[in-house]
């Protein structure tokens, strides 16, 4: 059974939103992520200028790398359903990071559980869940014990 060109294209506008997470805070642009996610909730805090000063206070970043935290986000195995105006999705992540005193290697891996809506501008996220299973050395990584 094959879905629908309208639908196809759904699935790829959520799944695109979940790179753009990646590449936001992979560049440490906290006020992009706030903004990407602002119209929800991440792990229960809402708002734009919320979510971004989380990710300020929690994320370390280079500042002579450009400020950006040194890893990559590769988002993997997204699910995707949608239904009208409302998807959600699930996938898996794993966050590499390497610093001059990190090697290059997997630091936290695990889930997200994503909701979304669309509205005349296109969809957007209403949650973020996130599932940490395995966590490496953060050290390098956050400013928070985990």
């Amino acid at each position: 059974m094959s879905a629908s060109p309208d639908k196809l294209a759904d699935k790829l506008a959520v799944t695109e939103l979940l790179y753009r997470y990646a590449e936001l805070i992979d560049a440490g642009d906290f006020d992009g992520v706030g903004e990407l996610l602002g119209r929800g909730s991440f792990m229960g805090v809402a708002g734009a200028p919320a979510i971004a000063q989380l990710f300020a206070s929690t994320t370390r970043r280079f500042p002579e790398h450009g400020n950006t935290p040194r890893t990559r986000h590769l988002v993997l195995n997204a699910i995707v359903d949608v239904d009208g105006e409302r998807a959600t999705a699930r996938s898996t992540f794993c966050v590499v990071q390497k610093t001059d005193t990190v090697a290059l290697q997997p630091i936290v891996v695990g889930r997200y559980a994503d909701v979304f809506a669309r509205d005349e501008h296109g969809w957007f996220f209403t949650e973020r869940r996130v599932d940490v299973e395995m966590v490496g050395d953060v050290s390098e990584h956050l400013n928070i014990a985990i």
